[in-house]
């Protein structure tokens, strides 16, 4: 399936739904609900089994998902702003509740993630971040170092701001 070209609409969805997916241990779609696939505009069956990089939109920069992806193996929560991309090339916003699922021994087994609406003034703050954070990581030598150049410039800015990551998305 050919990723789409942005188109620069934006969707959005109501304050009372949630994006609900759940994924396997290598971040492949084991379940979406109903406004997953309304907003996204992949049916279920287009959704399930495929990587949930499926919805990534090129103007997110990797780093963020390197942070969630360390969190949450780590058997932490994550909480982000991210934008995605709809079937159709469109994007939404979402404030993003990342959580490992775990089985009886307490081995995690796949990942949650409940996405709500965003605050209008959150994703305004960070959207000038997220696009320092592409640029630093589209100018990097390589793309090994993409990641690294970024979480340089993460780490430097949310210093600056005497905050951590968590602490900066949940206080925006």
């Amino acid at each position: 399936m050919a990723r789409p070209e942005p188109t620069g609409v934006e969707r959005t969805f109501a304050d009372s739904e949630l994006i609900v997916s759940k994924t396997d241990l290598n971040g492949r779609i084991t379940y979406v609900n109903r406004t997953f696939s309304e907003v996204s505009g992949y049916s279920e069956a287009e959704a399930l089994g495929k990587a949930h990089s499926l919805i990534r939109h090129p103007a997110m920069p990797r780093v963020a998902f390197a942070l969630m992806w360390e969190t949450i193996r780590s058997g932490q929560e994550f909480f982000g702003y991210v934008i995605n991309l709809c079937k159709n090339g469109d994007h939404y916003w979402t404030l993003a509740h990342v959580t490992p699922s775990f089985d009886a021994p307490g081995n995690i087994i796949g990942y949650h993630s409940t996405r709500r609406a965003p605050d209008g003034h959150a994703v305004a703050a960070v959207k000038p971040l997220y696009a320092d954070l592409l640029a630093a990581e589209q100018s990097a030598a390589s793309n090994t170092s993409a990641v690294d150049v970024s979480m340089e410039l993460l780490n430097t800015t949310l210093a600056e701001k005497g905050v951590r990551y968590d602490e900066f998305v949940l206080t925006i």
